[in-house]
């Protein structure tokens, strides 16, 4: 390949029956029914850079990492009562998120100065968590609240943006 692009995090936070997308963890020779989310990111991702590193030609393949894409669940996250992104129809102004940096940031940026593989960081977390507005749940009607996903034409071709300017550089 001349390009890997790869991200995560999206289903490490799923708990539960429903929308957990695994019934074990195998960490070594453990089986878990569960795990501290941050945990097993960190694990996974430090899996993916071996694996990156034992396998990647870089004279032939530039790899690229897509930072962790937010979700909007929890409104006090941006100063309001709401609980959800349902009906948010303005992005934050400002370039910070007033609810912080998230955890799974600074593993990514961590695990990712650790390989001996460049990896370039696409960084579209800040960029995402200001964008409370561009979940289907604003525009979905009775579909539901979904404030994990994202509207096309929206954030993601930005994102898209952002991978083409890398490229050319």
């Amino acid at each position: 390949m001349d390009l890997l692009v790869f991200n995560s995090w999206h289903w490490w936070v799923h708990k539960g029956v429903q929308s957990q997308g695994w019934d074990f963890i195998r960490d070594g020779s453990s089986l878990l029914r569960d795990m501290d989310r941050l945990d097993a990111f960190n694990k996974g991702l430090t899996t993916w850079a071996q694996w990156v590193d034992q396998n990647v030609n870089i004279s032939q393949t530039r790899v690229f990492f897509q930072g962790i894409s937010p979700t909007h669940y929890i409104g006090r996250e941006w100063n309001e009562p709401r609980k959800t992104c349902n009906g948010q129809m303005q992005p934050l102004s400002g370039s910070t998120y007033p609810g912080g940096s998230l955890p799974a940031a600074s593993i990514v940026s961590r695990v990712l100065s650790s390989m001996k593989t460049p990896a370039y960081l696409l960084d579209i977390t800040t960029l995402s968590q200001l964008r409370k507005d561009a979940h289907p749940s604003t525009y979905g009607g009775d579909g539901g609240t979904d404030c994990s996903h994202w509207c096309l034409p929206g954030l993601p071709d930005t994102w898209n943006q952002l991978l083409y300017a890398a490229l050319s550089m």
